[in-house]
Order: C-alpha cells, then structure tokens, then sequence
C-alpha cells in the first residue's frame, strides 16, 4: 500500500465512523422510543409483562425493568431472594457457602507421593490482584431432613439396556460450496442457487431418492450467507432455518426419536424438517459436530464415516451412527449395561435436587490464560502440549450406588486413614480453601467467579475462598508436588467406587487405537486421511458422550408468526424477531432424562483438570503436567492442552491422556492478553512444528 490509497482509506473509515455514530444516535432514540411507550402502556390497569414483551421485541425481565409496576407480584415483594441465573438454579432450599465462621473439618496432610521437584520459596512473591468482585455464591445442601432427602434416586427413572435395535439412516454428504454431493458412492453436481435451505432440500431430492434422511454439510456454512445482516450468528442461523420452505414445515419428531424442532447453535446449528402431508423426515446438519475438516472433499469424509462405522461393529454387532457423537455415544454405552450383576435392572438416575447442584457446582475444562505480570511481557517462546484423547484415561472409575451425604462433623470423626480413603474415592465436597502463604505458581481449584458458570483459579498466597471440587483436585491440592494447601471440609456427596463407563471407553480406545494406526500406516493418502478423521470421531463420541451425561436444564427453542405473537410463552425470552416471525427460548429444567448422570461427568470432568496439574507416567517413573513445570512458565490451560514459555521433555507413548507437542513458536512472543490472541499463536505455532517436522522429514 502507499501513501495515497493510505490516506484515501483513512478518508473512507472517517466516513463507515460517521455512519455509526448515526446509526447509534438512530438506535438510543428508538430504544428511547420504545421504552417510553411501554411505561405508557403500564399505565392500562389491565397491562400484563407477558403480552408487552413480545410486541417489544425483549424479555419480561426487561420490560419489568422499564416498568416495574408489571411486575409479577411473586417478584415485587421486597423480602423476596433475588433469582439465580437460570443454569445455577438448584432444587428449592437453602443455598449458598457455609459462613466463614462455621466450622469445617480440615483435610489430613496426606504425605506427597512423589518428592518435591523444585525448592519451595522464602518469602511470597507480589500480591497479585484480588479475587474479582462480585463472585458466584454456589449452592449448597440444606441442613437436616430437607437436604438428606436429596440422596436418593428418582423413582422409576433408570439408565437400562434397549431392547430394540437402532435403525441407520440414509445419508447424503454436501459441500455447500461447489455442490458437490456424494450419496453412497456417487458423486453429483447440483445448483444449490442461494443455498437456502429451501434451495438444499429442492436441489437435494431432484437428484437423489427420497429416502434419504440426513444431509450432511462437509464446507460452506449456508446458515452464515446473511451473517452480515444480523447483530450476532446465532440471529443469521435462526432465519435461515425459519425461513418457510413450500411443501415442508418443521419436523415434529417420530417413534422413538423425540428430537424435534431446530437446534439453533451459532456453529453447528441442525435443522428438522418434515414433507406436508408425508412421513418423510430429514436433517440438515454440519460434519463440523464430529471433527473439524481441512477442505476434505464429501467423497473423503463419507469414507471416513464408513470406516467409522466399520470400526465400532468390531466392537457393538448393532453398532449405528446417529446423528450427533453425542446421541452416538450415549447409545452405545446403554449397549454396554450389564444384563447380569448389581445393576442388570440399570444405573437409577440421581434425585432432580442433586443433579441440580452438580450442574451449578462442577465445571468442565479448565480455560485460563495467565497474562503480566504473572509472566514476562515477552515471552521466549511458546509451546502447546495437547493431552491426547485424555478423557477416555479417567473412566476406569465411577461413583455408583446410593450417594451418601458426609458432614464436616462426620468427616472430622472419622480416623485419618478413613478420611484419606473417602478422599481418594469417588466425591464431590464443599471447601474452604487456603492458599498457602508463600505459593508461586498456578491455581490448583476452581473457585466461582463473575459470570455465568464462569471459574477461575486463585493463586495469590493466602486467598481464602469456598467452593465446590472433585475428589482427584482435593487430592491434588494436598498432594501436589510443591506444597500441600489447606483445605476444609465443609460438607460433601459421597458414592461407591464402580465401573459402569470402562467397558464403554475400553471399546473406543480399541478402536480410536485401530483407526489411528491407519492413519498413520495406510499407503492410500485419501484412506489415510478418512482414517484420522474416523479416529477424531471416536474421540468426539467419547468427549461428547461424556458430557451428554451431564443432562444440562433444556432450553427450548421456538417461533411464533407476528401475527400471533400473544401465543408466545409469558416466561419465554425473544431472541429474534423480523416482519414474519418470532423466535424465542424458554428454559424448561431437568426432563426425565434415563441416561442423566452428571456424577460420572462431573468425576472424569475433576480428574482431567487434575492430570493437568499432575500426571504420573508409571512406566517411565516420571511425572507430567504444569505443577512440574518451573513457577512463571505456564501461560495459559485450554481444556485439554498447557501452553508453557519451556518444552519439556515428558513422556508420549501414543496413549490417551499422554502429553502431545503439538506446537512450538520461537520468540521473542508477546505474552497474548486475550483468547484471540493466544488461538492466533497457538496457530501460528502449529505451522512453525509442522514446517519443522518436513523439513527434518
């Protein structure tokens, strides 16, 4: 660029900077428009939140805002408890951490199983900055008979073997793109126009029977074309999928499939639909829900399916690939409920008011980038590990049986070798947490932070905080390599040890193990790739399985024409709305869910952010992970990889949970302050490793 078509670009951003601050004027004065003729509305003795709201365009909660004197009278009380976010909600009872001034019983000083590797300090270093202000008080178990009446299980709710065999479903894959299609092993060219999804499904079954029920879309994103149109991607996803289509409408689910409706996901979003006045069914979907692709072409990824497919009959004879790895995953381990034994009659599923408390208080992955001065300005280089396939490493054990309740007075009674044996099993406890005086490296437990479901790991020496942790993070916070923490015992969820996920996971290791090893040795480059993208689905069923469990409170989501838009739910939040219809969410709890176990999630969930910190590699006599790194050199976790400033020289075997080098970037590298910025080295980094492998090749 020069210095001419510089400055005439200078000229033309003054000129998009003024059309914003237009825009923006335009908006606060209809927003101020708006807000002024909902109060005037309030004033009809009659007005009602619910039916203003969706003329609005906003939730009750903000119409309530403008004009408190719709306010529901539940909510107008001014003794009344302010609501928790929607996804903390427990079930009712008292909720919140114990006082500080409440007895706990402190965790025993359980010796180190491995010696120091680095000196402790001797004197503190800086404070660093406080815990936020304003943090997530989480929920606890109410005192007495109301909090011991949630340690049972849902009546006549279990997680059984089926009894019928899943049916496939004929699939077609697309790159929305070039329109390239690939049905079984044809390749066809279609026009897809303005690939809407009107434009897809007329384009699709003009070429192909009309037996076909999933379209699989391999490149293009065509719920994105209008993204520029739209505030957020997830408003671009809703129209494209609402939009009407002649001859079909939205499916309304069938037989034992009771999906039914859109899902609207801002990346990979699924749409259902359904031929008026016919049986016939089927989905849009994106492959990217199981692996992320590098413009392979439909005919690659369709093998990669296939071979997918082929892979797990080795192992399940009824074997059926379902729409997501999350449906594929949970159906396969209800395939592996033992017909013999304790739990042949199945695994009951957790009182609604426990799993309520699990979803508040156990996070998933750890994500937490550490910026100055809590590392150098300039880094001297950065370096990715990548735990490889490390969920599938912490499913040998799982809490089963009735959970027992377990009181900081009943810890405290117990002798110290009972205490140690309850913390190495499988739990969930409340703590009070001190961080040692002259701690100097990473945060070892999570405790609440601002935000949604949001966490953070104090680290400055004697933070004090409570909250809620896995039995491997207790266990690591006494146990770790550099200097035990204090931890009190305030309350805790107690199970049996059980093995109700290992020969699930045993048969996707075998099989994650079967298809990388093609991929590594098949002589066919295309063969060889469809295998690694197999193998990455296997890890996806498992990852995404995992998490199924959890069963998270469901969030409905629906539409409504404008002209019936007093049909909207009262307690339903608009999310989008244009000239036609009216796009809304509602939250709607727990459902009966039969495979609802967020124990077991919450348990792998515990112990893979633990390997983070500390990972013994028994063969090698060796440990890994960031507690065995030298204090300042971690600079961020994402859920399953470290990012560090030193390479280390840690064990890799090919086995899940092994720590992979999957990036190395020279420095001198600004230390990334952002998400943004740290991805952007991680890619960068990723390039710089995979030039110096070919060039070493």
């Amino acid at each position: 660029m020069d210095a001419q078509s510089y400055n005439a670009g200078l000229t033309e951003l003054r000129t998009v900077r003024d059309q914003v601050k237009r825009v923006r004027a335009e908006l606060a004065r209809l927003e101020a428009d708006r807000d002024k003729r909902i109060a005037h509305l309030a004033t009809y003795a009659k007005a009602k939140a619910e039916r203003i709201a969706p003329a609005a365009g906003l939730s009750v909660a903000d119409v309530v805002a403008v004009a408190p004197t719709l306010a529901p009278d539940h909510l107008a009380q001014d003794d009344e408890p302010a609501a928790q976010p929607e996804d903390q909600a427990p079930a009712p009872g008292p909720t919140g951490p114990q006082p500080a001034g409440q007895p706990g019983a402190t965790a025993p000083a359980i010796r180190p199983a491995h010696p120091h590797p680095h000196p402790e300090p001797s004197a503190p270093p800086a404070a660093a900055p406080a815990t936020p202000a304003g943090p997530r008080t989480l929920p606890g178990i109410p005192e007495g008979e109301a909090g011991d009446a949630w340690f049972a299980h849902t009546a006549g709710l279990a997680s059984t073997r089926p009894n019928f065999t899943q049916q496939a479903r004929s699939t077609v894959f697309l790159d929305a793109t070039t329109g390239i299609l690939v049905h079984r092993q044809q390749t066809h060219h279609l026009d897809l126009g303005n690939a809407t999804a009107a434009d897809i499904l007329t384009a699709v079954f003009h070429t192909v029977p009309e037996g076909v029920e999933r379209i699989y879309i391999t490149a293009g994103d065509p719920w994105h074309r209008d993204a520029d149109r739209y505030p957020y991607l997830r408003d671009a996803v809703a129209a494209w999928l609402n939009a009407p289509i002649p001859g079909w409408r939205t499916d309304t689910g069938r037989g034992r499939d009771r999906m039914a409706g859109h899902f609207i996901h801002a990346r990979n979003p699924v749409g259902r639909y359904q031929r008026e006045n016919s049986d016939q069914h089927v989905e849009i979907r994106s492959v990217g829900e199981w692996f992320d692709t590098d413009a392979d072409d439909p005919a690659t990824i369709r093998d990669a399916f296939v071979l997918l497919w082929q892979a797990l009959r080795r192992h399940w004879n009824d074997a059926v690939i379902m729409g997501s790895p999350s449906q594929t995953g949970r159906d396969l381990w209800t395939r592996t409920i033992p017909t013999r034994g304790q739990y042949a009659d199945g695994f009951p599923v957790l009182s609604e008011e426990l799993r309520g408390l699990l979803h508040a208080t156990a996070g998933q992955g750890r994500n937490e980038l550490i910026t100055p001065p809590r590392v150098d300005e300039q880094l001297p280089q950065l370096v990715e590990y990548d735990r490889t396939f490390a969920y599938a490493k912490h499913t040998w054990k799982s809490p089963v049986g009735t959970p027992r309740r377990i009181t900081a007075a009943t810890f405290a009674s117990w002798p110290e070798k009972e205490q140690i044996r309850a913390l190495y099993g499988c739990g969930h406890w409340q703590v009070r947490v001190t961080v040692p005086g002259t701690w100097n490296h990473v945060g070892l437990l999570p405790a609440p932070a601002p935000g949604d479901r949001a966490w953070h790991y104090p680290a400055s020496p004697g933070t004090t905080f409570t909250t809620w942790a896995g039995g491997p993070e207790i266990h690591t916070a006494l146990t770790n390599p550099i200097q035990p923490w204090k931890i009190e015992i305030l309350d805790g969820i107690l199970w049996e040890d059980g093995k109700p996920l290992d020969d699930w996971a045993r048969r996707l290791k075998e099989t994650w193990t079967n298809l990388s090893a093609q991929a590594q040795f098949h002589g066919d480059p295309q063969q060889a790739r469809a295998a690694h993208l197999a193998s990455r689905a296997v890890r996806s069923i498992l990852l995404y399985g995992i998490g199924a469990f959890a069963q998270r409170p469901r969030m409905v989501t629906g539409t409504t024409p404008r002209s019936m838009e007093r049909d909207v739910p009262p307690d339903a939040e608009i999310i989008s709305f244009d000239d036609e219809w009216i796009t809304w969410h509602k939250p709607t709890g727990f459902s009966r869910d039969p495979n609802a176990h967020p124990e077991w999630a919450a348990a792998i969930w515990s112990a893979a952010r633990a390997a983070l910190l500390t990972q013994r590699h028994r063969d090698d006599n060796t440990y890994a992970g960031a507690l065995h790194t030298p204090p300042g050199t971690v600079v961020a976790f994402r859920t399953d990889a470290l990012y560090l400033t030193q390479p280390q020289n840690w064990p890799y075997h090919h086995q899940p949970g092994d720590y992979l080098l999957r990036g190395h970037l020279t420095g001198p590298v600004p230390a990334p302050t952002t998400e943004e910025e740290l991805l952007s080295l991680r890619d960068a980094g990723r390039a710089e490793l995979a030039h110096s492998a070919a060039q070493e090749a």
